[in-house]
């Protein structure tokens, strides 16, 4: 039978090679309409959960997560009756994760109330702070005198655990700690957890402050979803996510790091784990994610397409890396070269078997998260099989430090400052919080948007925006005064460079700008709507949305270079598509100075069976100057 498969999906690739030799546009077929036409229920199943199923016994087991609009209690009845078993159910979502024989996955899919079925896949993590990001600056702009430094705010690290007794974290601030691994254990064998962390809330104890984190006094959160080795599934991030929804309120949970992620295929309509994540964000709470490390190839060639999922989600804070060099000085940062480039790509098939691709601009911003020096947990994995990360900082163990780098390392210092902000003004939206951080941003010279996004962090401009803006957001309308006083100087100086902020938002597929951004309230900003809602795409044409933004708001033509200029009115690259057209070229085209991820290159990505295979690559960086590490002088205590 799997024999039998293989060749029917062999001559089905080969007629896609003929189609895209002979150049006949990708809406027709060469294929015969039974192979173009899928069964009733088979548009409804992931499409790398569609093509496994094909080199699958009938009764195998599959571990697949079901999403439906409705009441639950008729797909599990059927789950049971096909010889399934429910894993996972979930509080506020209405998806369950179950185990069933592969025979059944097309039957529970062809159901008119299951809306989407895909795989359980594995998530994997991708992998002088506050100076060099302004945070220091901030620490003086609280009311009546109190500090910035993030006191009272939940931030939940959904990662490998935490090491709970380092001295860069204070045992009162840790507040909760929940394993959904199933093994039944809070602290961090691996050693990822530990690190993201420690950037996002470590405190001034070890070596003089020389690594502490971006807001020092926030309330740590603990959810373990990957497993010793590194290893988690989306159901186990679902199941994270969700428990902080129902928790937000018991530990003031305000902010949601997720420094890990999945290969994106299914668009983020359909992505389970993009769902949940669109589901914190409904209920309030900002999430911060990594966009990966898929930057460019095992040559080292730049590449395009390969966020992340949940990166890939509109609602979500997707950060890229930015390389400090080691210097406190703005002038010579970079985005790393492994950091993951726009356009999302992940995709749905229309029943004519062609793929329809979100295609928008990702990441948001980018933070600093090459060679960075943090906290260790005790014999984890990481360092145990890569020593020379050790940053030799410390010989007690409850002070010693590490080096890791990737987008795992830049996101909890995008979490830190939005737990800044909503210390400055606790009345921002979420959609508030993720606008300031990319307004006052710093475009970084010679890198395009879908690098970069917005800019580079920086807290310094964001926490004095943010202490401007009204409190009273929730009942303004659109056009009302959006600040307290005079508009704010849009410049920031950091290490004596002064630089002027970017001075606009990511929408999917452009840019806008403009000071009415900040002057005026606009609809974007408010809750049932999200922050890229603003452009619309009529007839092909890119148009301002006049209920939700001002009329004094100003639309790009094109994807912003760091420059000002585009790259081609309207257009990606001058023979190109819209990026809102759903096509965006054909995979592998050469894409202005890198190449387009090739389906064949992503089913590479995919298959590494590993948190390790991704993280890994990126884990020692840009090997450039990083970090200078500070010996701990008071290593007894």
């Amino acid at each position: 039978m799997k024999a039998t498969r293989m060749i029917t999906r062999l001559v089905v690739a080969t007629l896609m090679v003929a189609q895209y030799v002979v150049g006949v546009p990708f809406g027709r077929s060469l294929l015969p309409d039974v192979v173009a036409q899928p069964h009733a229920g088979r548009q409804k199943l992931s499409s790398v959960l569609r093509d496994g199923l094909d080199d699958r016994e009938p009764h195998e087991r599959v571990r697949v997560i079901i999403q439906s609009a409705g009441a639950m209690a008729g797909i599990l009845a059927a789950v049971k009756d096909l010889g399934g078993v429910v894993r996972r159910d979930y509080e506020n979502l209405n998806h369950i994760a179950v185990d069933v024989p592969a025979e059944a996955v097309g039957q529970l899919a062809a159901r008119s109330d299951v809306n989407f079925v895909s795989e359980d896949r594995p998530i994997q993590v991708t992998g002088h702070l506050e100076t060099t990001t302004g945070a220091e600056l901030a620490r003086t702009y609280g009311a009546d005198s109190s500090t910035i430094d993030g006191a009272g705010i939940g931030i939940a690290v959904i990662d490998s655990g935490i090491f709970t007794n380092h001295h860069t974290f204070s045992a009162a601030r840790v507040v909760a700690s929940v394993d959904f691994t199933g093994e039944g254990r809070t602290d961090d064998p691996y050693g990822h957890g530990t690190h993201v962390a420690s950037i996002a809330v470590g405190n001034r104890h070890i070596a003089g402050g020389a690594y502490t984190g971006i807001a020092p006094r926030a309330r740590l959160i603990n959810v373990r979803v990957l497993d010793s080795e590194g290893r988690g599934t989306t159901s186990n991030a679902i199941a994270g996510i969700d428990w902080c929804i129902s928790q937000k309120a018991a530990h003031n949970i305000r902010v949601l790091n997720l420094s890990f992620g999945a290969v994106a295929v299914d668009s983020y309509a359909n992505d389970p784990l993009c769902q949940a994540v669109r589901r914190a964000f409904d209920a309030g709470l900002v999430v911060c994610v990594a966009a990966g490390n898929l930057g460019k190839d095992e040559a080292g060639n730049k590449l395009y397409g390969a966020i992340h999922s949940p990166g890939i989600e509109p609602s979500a804070i997707t950060v890229g890396a930015a390389n400090t060099l080691g210097t406190d000085s703005r002038l010579d940062d970079v985005v790393t070269t492994y950091s993951s480039r726009g356009p999302t790509r992940g995709f749905v098939t229309d029943s004519q078997g062609v793929d329809h691709y979100d295609n928008i601009i990702k990441p948001d911003l980018v933070a600093p998260g090459n060679r960075i020096i943090d906290a260790v947990s005790p014999n984890n994995r990481l360092l145990s099989t890569t020593p020379a990360l050790d940053a030799n900082v410390s010989a007690l163990a409850k002070h010693k430090m590490m080096y890791m780098s990737g987008t795992s390392m830049a996101t909890p210092v995008v979490a830190g400052a939005a737990a800044l902000l909503l210390q400055r003004n606790p009345r921002l939206t979420p959609n508030l919080v993720k606008a300031i951080l990319e307004y006052t941003a710093q475009p970084l010279e010679g890198f395009n948007t879908l690098e970069q996004g917005a800019g580079e962090l920086n807290i310094e401009g964001a926490v004095r925006l943010a202490g401007l803006i009204r409190t009273d957001v929730k009942r303004l309308t659109l056009g009302a005064p959006l600040l307290t006083g005079p508009i704010p100087v849009e410049s920031t100086t950091i290490a004596d460079v002064n630089f002027v902020w970017g001075g606009g938002l990511i929408q999917n597929w452009n840019f806008i700008y403009g000071n009415e951004l900040i002057t005026k309230y606009q609809g974007i900003y408010g809750a049932g709507t999200i922050l890229s809602n603003g452009v619309l795409l009529t007839s092909g044409t890119l148009m301002t949305n006049g209920t939700l933004l001002t009329a004094g708001t100003l639309l790009s033509t094109g994807t912003i270079m760091s420059n000002g200029t585009l790259l081609c009115s309207g257009t990606l690259i001058a023979n190109g598509t819209l990026l809102a057209s759903g096509t965006l070229l054909v995979s592998g085209t050469i894409l202005a100075d890198g190449t387009l991820y090739s389906d064949s290159y992503l089913a590479s990505a995919m298959s590494k069976p590993t948190a390790d295979a991704i993280a890994l690559a990126a884990l020692a960086g840009d090997y450039t100057a990083g970090m200078a590490p500070v010996i701990d002088a008071n290593p007894g205590h």
